[in-house]
Formats: structure tokens, C-alpha cells, sequence
């Protein structure tokens, strides 16, 4: 397969499952977007081998083995390959990133309730914080301190994550809020899985969203440090995903009975004021 090839794939990737990624995707010069669409081509199938049923320890292995073979140019049977290594070769993304995703993803085949913030942390950042610190070197950086905030900025997006899919994931047995939150708010394991919230469970949702808020506030000096021309598209993602936190907020934390989401055209309404800024 060519590497032109392989981006096209990349890109039906994107579209097709970059639910909230992919927009900000549309605010960049064509070779940044294409490069985004390898990166995440490459995490949408790491997620998914955790994600699906009978997922194995060795599947996620050759993986990894495949990732090392792509980064030397060796390139296996996925159609993502000659994208990704094009695109961590051109914009000279740290390949250890790739595997720190790997590690993230490896956790989920046996999780375990963080029993403090600071697990829960370690989580977030090797799912999400990675992300961030892969990207910014699409987006461009010249300050130190642009990587700690990226660091911050996924945090915000994985605890966003988290506290909408709170219990789809706990019906599958993955609870991600620290075992000391729930003990301090006095939830219980199934009151996540409940269809209405009790009054301990909105408490606990309450503190977990500020939290998330925090995270946000911390990382918005980033879009300070990126290059100009990348600003549009980190401040849609953060947008995106701030305003996804606000309509779980906005909803009375009502995340038991459905799942909340922005509408495709209330992104794209995003876009659009990123386009005049």
C-alpha cells in the first residue's frame, strides 16, 4: 500500500469514527489534518482491541510489535502503517508516546477501581494526556511548558469521558472514579449502575465535574503556546469537550438514563466560531 494510499484510509477512519476529534481535524492545513487522521487511526484500533468482546493480552502484544516494526518502516498488514510512521517521522513525535497508549489500553483487559485520585490520574494520563502530548507536535511548540499543559488538557477530556459514560462502563465492570470518592460521597458500586440517581450519586457527580473544570482551566494557557496557525483547531477540541462537561452539568448530571452528547450541528456551529476567531 502507498502512503497516499494509507492516508485515505486514515481519513475514512477519521470520518467515520472521530466523533468529536475529527472536527477540530477540519480547522487544519491539509498535511496537519492528514497527520492527525494517521495518529488517530492508530489509537482507534488500540481502543478497540480492549473495547471488544474476548479481547486478549495477545492481540495487544503483536500490536506493540507491529508499532515498532512501523516506526522502523516495516510495515505489517494494517492499512494505518505507512501514514502513521509518515507522519511521527515528519512531524518528530516521541515514539514512546505510542506505546504509553498501548499500556493505557492493556489496563482495561483487567481493570481495577483506582482506589485515589492520583490512580485514577496515572489512567488518565496513559489514555488521554498521551494524546495531547502526541498532537501538539502536529499543532507546533516552542515552549517547555506546552507539554505539562497538554498533560492537564487530556486529564480534562478523559474525566469528561468518564463521567459520561459513567455507567455504560460500570455495567461492563470498569469503574474508573476513585474507590475514595465514592467511600467519601457514601455511593455505592451499584448505585452506577442504577436508573436514577440518588442524591449521594449527584454529590459525587457534582465534585468530579468541578474537578474536570479545574483540569480545563489549568490546560487554557495552551492555546497560548501552540502556533498560531494550529489555535483554531486546539481551541474547537477544547471547546467540544468543555461544552460536553457543561451539558452533563446543565443536565442535573442526568448521565444514568442516557447518554449525552453534542449534536453534529452544535459542533459544527463550533467550527464555524472558530473559523472567526
Amino acid at each position: 500500500m502507498t502512503t497516499a494510499e494509507s492516508y485515505a484510509h486514515c481519513r475514512a477512519v477519521a470520518r467515520r469514527r472521530a466523533k468529536n476529534f475529527f472536527y477540530s481535524f477540519l480547522l487544519l492545513s491539509p498535511p496537519q489534518r492528514d497527520a492527525m487522521c494517521a495518529i488517530y487511526a492508530f489509537m482507534r484500533y488500540c481502543d478497540d482491541l480492549s473495547d471488544e468482546p474476548g479481547a486478549e493480552r495477545e492481540a495487544i502484544d503483536r500490536w506493540r510489535a507491529a508499532l515498532d516494526d512501523a516506526l522502523a518502516g516495516r510495515y505489517g498488514p494494517n492499512a494505518c502503517w505507512p501514514a502513521f510512521h509518515d507522519a511521527v517521522t515528519r512531524y518528530r513525535i516521541p515514539p514512546r508516546h505510542f506505546h504509553e497508549m498501548i499500556d493505557g489500553v492493556t489496563s482495561d483487559l483487567d481493570p481495577r477501581q483506582p482506589e485515589t485520585f492520583d490512580g485514577l490520574y496515572r489512567y488518565c494520563y496513559h489514555v488521554a494526556s498521551v494524546v495531547g502530548l502526541t498532537i501538539i507536535y502536529i499543532f507546533g511548540f516552542d515552549s517547555p511548558e506546552a507539554p505539562r499543559l497538554a498533560e492537564k488538557c487530556g486529564v480534562a477530556f478523559q474525566l469528561t469521558n468518564i463521567l459520561r459514560d459513567i455507567r455504560e462502563d460500570a455495567e461492563r465492570g470498569r469503574i474508573y472514579l476513585p474507590a475514595e470518592d465514592l467511600d467519601r460521597f457514601g455511593v455505592r458500586s451499584h448505585d452506577l449502575r442504577a436508573e436514577s440517581p440518588t442524591p449521594a450519586f449527584l454529590d459525587l457527580m457534582r465534585f468530579e465535574a468541578a474537578r474536570a473544570r479545574r483540569y480545563y482551566d489549568e490546560s487554557l494557557p495552551l492555546l497560548g503556546l501552540v502556533h498560531r496557525r494550529s489555535r483554531r483547531s486546539l481551541w474547537a477540541l477544547i471547546e467540544i469537550y468543555s461544552k460536553l462537561l457543561a451539558k452533563i452539568e446543565h443536565s442535573g448530571y442526568d448521565v444514568l438514563s442516557r447518554r449525552i452528547s453534542l449534536p453534529a450541528a452544535g459542533k459544527a456551529w463550533i467550527v464555524v466560531r472558530a473559523l472567526a476567531r
